[in-house]
């Protein structure tokens, strides 16, 4: 629906939000382009400076990055998230690892405790594509689909401060991922998430705490003692 407002501030504000809802939502996922300028004109109903004003304001704050001759790409899902990812960019893995651990292993001790079955219903579907991710050989797809159930695992925690704050971490342990997969899929790589979501289904919090905490150190185990 076009936006309209008497006020350029106003709607420049707007343009930014509902940008910023795209990419929240999901509907504008992280690596892909953005709709072009003139996409986004005619989308929203508003004039080309305001568009270009809204995407640099994003651009600034870590959401988007423009690229010349390629165009505009979402790199972070918020604010908070595009400052965490410059912020760690260059951190040690061994501490990443560690990071991901706790908050894991604290989210799935709750998760255990607090699932509901609409959780439980969620995290089988995750745990299904991971599976299929993995089957078809795609690093970048398996990636995704791990972190989204880590992600589901978090949130069935139902502490809206973790969930937020694993979030915003989402594309520093991506990336952490990323790197520690590699381009091709390697048998040493796989780690069995089933007793995970077996655990917080059996309502087994010792369990799942456990196992959550001991899958960073499954990947690669010479990237973490690099730097230990």
């Amino acid at each position: 629906m076009p936006l309209t407002t008497p006020r350029r501030s106003a709607l420049s504000e707007q343009v930014i939000s509902e940008l910023r809802n795209q990419i929240s939502s999901g509907e504008w996922p992280v690596g892909s382009r953005i709709p072009t300028e003139p996409e986004l004109v005619e989308q929203l109903g508003v004039a080309r400076n305001t568009v270009r004003e809204a995407v640099r304001a994003l651009a600034h704050n870590g959401l988007l990055d423009i690229r010349q001759g390629s165009g505009t790409y979402v790199v972070a899902t918020s604010e908070l998230a595009g400052v965490m990812q410059r912020r760690f960019a260059d951190a040690s893995p061994r501490h990443i690892a560690e990071l991901r651990a706790t908050l894991e292993s604290s989210a799935a001790k709750l998760a255990a405790e607090r699932r509901t079955e609409r959780d439980l219903r969620q995290l089988d579907t995750l745990l299904a594509r991971r599976e299929k991710a993995w089957a078809s050989g795609d690093a970048e797809a398996f990636v995704a689909a791990d972190t989204t159930l880590h992600l589901a695992v978090v949130a069935a925690s139902h502490n809206d401060v973790m969930t937020a704050m694993y979030a915003d971490l989402g594309e520093v342990l991506r990336d952490w991922l990323r790197e520690d997969v590699g381009q091709e899929l390697t048998p040493e790589a796989h780690m069995d998430h089933s007793r995970l979501v077996e655990a917080i289904r059996a309502r087994d919090a010792e369990a799942a705490a456990a196992e959550a905490a001991s899958y960073p150190y499954r990947c690669r185990p010479e990237h973490l003692a690099a730097d230990a």
